[in-house]
């Protein structure tokens, strides 16, 4: 596996560069940037279309920096002090392990300090010079796509408090042996819960702006689909412990012309170590499973890539609001049931049945996805409204 961008780089060229990007966080970034052009694309064809609209925003200039815009900029300069260049400080541990690093408490206070400070001290001087005798309101005018930028930023910061509790909850033992260990672990992370909280950010702040939810649900739903494609596999190539249980079973037939390692994989070199040492291997990242398992995250991106394909097809030809969002619930769970059939997770037990916590919340989306779909062909009908073009 490929922990690190440099790990892939070395391989594909057969160089030795150092390079402490963590492939998986890349990926991540990648599946935002890519949605996010997905999201740039739906929101003009909804606003051509006329379901949703642009709208106006009150402006003051001329005021001097607030108590707020002053804390905001010096905590972020605060963090930009006291992780990144905090990292370039202490190179070497951050080398040795940049996920932890970054998601854990080390850091440079001194710098942290100074770049707080400045960041703090920048944006009071700018707002002074801009300062007017008398503030001015001015309106703008806002286009909805132009607020994909803002949305990504809180998407990703709500969707990764979602994702750690989540996992906290699906995880209560560990959170109660060691809570700030859990919390501040470069490792644990729920991705239902990540997109329940993303979700929720993004309808509440685009509701907040005049548009409507059934539009915004239709809007979401194929770039959520590819953001969980490419995020995936970021999974695959580092090997982060979402894979599936043990396969020793012979490849069919049928499957002779697939790679043995789509069928049965023991990810060696996996980012979070887990497994027996690789004999004679030297480095951070030297073990790999005892036994060949099923590589899930590889199946999760070639069928979701796909799905979004086929999302990304039918959208101009759906007529009624919220249908594509019901399509996409239906997929998108039974995709993930299938594969959590043959995925390593946690079970709980509820009526004589064992389900696991994604289980769940995939067989509500499938329930409520086809209730959904039939209650909208329903209405369609009784009105003598086309659902297609």
């Amino acid at each position: 596996m490929f922990p690190t961008l440099a790990d892939l780089i070395n391989y594909l060229l057969h160089t030795h560069i150092a390079l402490p990007i963590q492939t998986l966080g890349l990926f991540m970034a990648l599946s935002f940037i890519f949605a996010g052009q997905v999201f740039v694309s739906e929101f003009r064809r909804k606003e051509k279309d006329g379901k949703i609209h642009a709208f106006t925003k009150k402006i003051i200039t001329g005021n001097p920096a607030s108590v707020l815009e002053l804390l905001v900029n010096g905590v972020l300069g605060f963090l930009f002090g006291f992780k990144i260049i905090g990292a370039a400080l202490a190179y070497r541990l951050f080398l040795q392990d940049p996920k932890t690093f970054i998601v854990s408490t080390y850091g440079n206070l001194i710098t942290g300090i100074i770049c707080g400070m400045a960041f703090a001290g920048w944006a009071w001087y700018s707002r002074q010079k801009e300062r007017l005798p008398k503030p001015v309101v001015v309106e703008k005018t806002v286009h909805p796509y132009q607020l994909v930028p803002y949305l990504i930023f809180c998407l990703g910061f709500w969707g990764f408090i979602g994702a750690k509790l989540f996992d906290t909850v699906e995880h209560p033992d560990k959170f109660k042996y060691d809570p700030w260990g859990v919390l501040f672990s470069a490792n644990g992370f729920s991705y239902y819960g990540g997109l329940i909280f993303g979700a929720l950010a993004y309808l509440y702040i685009c509701h907040k702006r005049g548009m409507k939810l059934s539009h915004l649900a239709d809007i979401g739903s194929p770039g959520m689909m590819l953001a969980y494609a490419i995020g995936r596999i970021g999974c695959q190539l580092s090997g982060d412990g979402d894979w599936g249980i043990v396969n020793v079973n012979p490849k069919p037939n049928w499957l002779q012309w697939l790679p043995g390692w789509m069928w049965s994989f023991k990810f060696p070199h996996n980012e979070i170590n887990a497994g027996v040492p690789i004999k004679n291997c030297t480095g951070n990242f030297c073990n790999e499973l005892p036994k060949g398992v099923y590589p899930t995250s590889f199946y999760e991106v070639v069928i979701c890539m796909f799905l979004f394909i086929f999302m990304w097809a039918i959208r101009k030809h759906i007529l009624a609001a919220r249908l594509m969002f019901y399509i996409y619930l239906v997929i998108g769970g039974l995709e993930r049931i299938f594969i959590e059939t043959i995925r390593i997770n946690i079970k709980y037990r509820f009526l004589g049945i064992n389900f696991s916590q994604a289980e769940w919340i995939s067989l509500a989306m499938v329930t409520g996805g086809v209730a959904g779909i039939g209650y909208v062909i329903y209405r369609k009908i009784k009105m003598d409204e086309r659902i297609f073009t």
